[in-house]
């Protein structure tokens, strides 16, 4: 199918940064927007630029007394034991200057792209910049300082009236979120994430199902760590599909996290790329099964910036704008490029050799975790379906 397809970029993305030796590097956006452009799939007609959230905006979300100590922060006059208070200081998310004005940049990005697929200029948009997931009513936490995520669907509700499914396949729980929607029932999250046994932010429980009103809106599988390509696309797909004909959203919000990658620094996960092809693929699927193709899709998670996040990234524009995922060799130009700042041998292909992928000696029995977890979710919502 031919789809229409916007991709939000600009430069000033890369304002969002802690500091040099911080893993939170937004480079990677860059990287993959030029592998993109390497391979003649994003033209300037594709690009459209993001603006400024306005306070108001951020506000549908955040606590004002949270923005104001954000901006306190941003402008040098906020101690760091102040901040503290506001999560802001922390070695997960240290102040640094213009933290306020490059954090709305992103979410203005979020809207931006918002605002292209439900004003009907595109079906699909893109947001690299964005899915910040961690992010709380009057907090920041992991990285994220607002939460671009939660401000959309705040956004899309209040000036759309549409009911929203948010995916989100980063390694680490979509936390801020789903609590954000807890008791929301237009707003039917959904994540599949490694455990919070052994990773940040120790939440996205089976039993995490929505209270009030909200109540079976929210659907989590936490998968164990070493969980390989076969497991995690089993799950994600089953439930994904099921999921999806239980709420029957009328907009499909997708977090992109690539953190799931063996590579990755920060997770526990043994994926390869396959699972970054499956994603976008079955999204844009269900967003033209249910949506009429609306689909907006977010960056997020994902340490390693060079092997796993570029190849990961350009797969969803290759989806958005194929209808298919890249495969073969990487553009040597690209490669060139790169190489020379790389402090690891950049990939030549598209997929990643298997043998990459490590002997798991307890690959059966995790396997057998992940489908309990998954039928567990699923015999959820069926249960919940045959009750309405």
């Amino acid at each position: 199918m031919t789809c229409k397809a916007s991709f939000v970029y600009s430069n000033k993305f890369l304002d969002y940064q802690f500091h040099s030796d911080h893993p939170f590097n937004q480079k990677r956006v860059l990287l993959a927007k030029e592998l993109l452009e390497d391979i003649n799939l994003l033209t300037n007609t594709d690009i459209i630029k993001p603006r400024t959230a306005t306070e108001e905006e951020l506000a549908l979300f955040h606590d004002l007394s949270y923005i104001q100590a954000v901006q306190k922060a941003s402008n040098g006059k906020m101690q760091t034991d102040e901040g503290l208070e506001y999560g802001i200081g922390t070695e997960d998310t240290p102040i640094f200057n213009g933290m306020h004005e490059a954090s709305s940049y992103l979410v203005g990005g979020t809207l931006t792209a918002i605002d292209s697929v439900l004003q009907g200029k595109s079906d699909h948009a893109l947001n690299l910049g964005g899915g910040l997931h961690h992010g709380f009513q009057r907090k920041a936490s992991g990285f994220c300082i607002y939460n671009d995520g939660a401000v959309a669907i705040k956004y899309i509700r209040e000036k759309y009236d549409l009911k929203v499914l948010y995916v989100d396949t980063d390694a680490h729980h979509g936390d801020g979120v789903q609590w954000a929607f807890y008791d929301d029932p237009n707003v039917c999250t959904f994540s599949i994430h490694e455990t919070g046994r052994y990773l940040f932010p120790g939440t996205g429980n089976v039993n995490e199902r929505g209270i009030k009103e909200g109540h079976g809106y929210s659907f989590n599988i936490p998968i164990d760590a070493f969980t390989e390509d076969e497991s995690f696309i089993n799950l994600y797909e089953s439930a994904f599909r099921e999921i999806a004909e239980y709420f029957k959203p009328d907009v499909i919000l997708t977090q992109n996290g690539a953190d799931a990658h063996m590579y990755d620094p920060l997770t526990h996960l043994c994926a390869t790329m396959d699972i970054f092809e499956r994603i976008p693929l079955l999204a844009h699927e269900l967003a033209h099964q249910y949506c009429n193709g609306r689909w907006i899709a977010l960056g997020g998670g994902g340490y390693d910036m060079w092997r796993v996040i570029p190849r990961a990234w350009a797969q969803i524009w290759s989806v958005m704008k194929t209808d298919n995922v890249q495969k073969g060799n990487l553009p040597s130009v690209w490669q060139s490029k790169w190489q020379k700042e790389s402090p690891v041998t950049l990939p030549a292909h598209w997929h990643d050799n298997k043998s990459i992928v490590p002997t798991i000696p307890r690959k059966a029995d995790i396997t057998e975790k992940n489908e309990k977890a998954l039928q567990s979710a699923l015999k959820y919502a069926k249960n919940i379906q045959n009750n309405i």
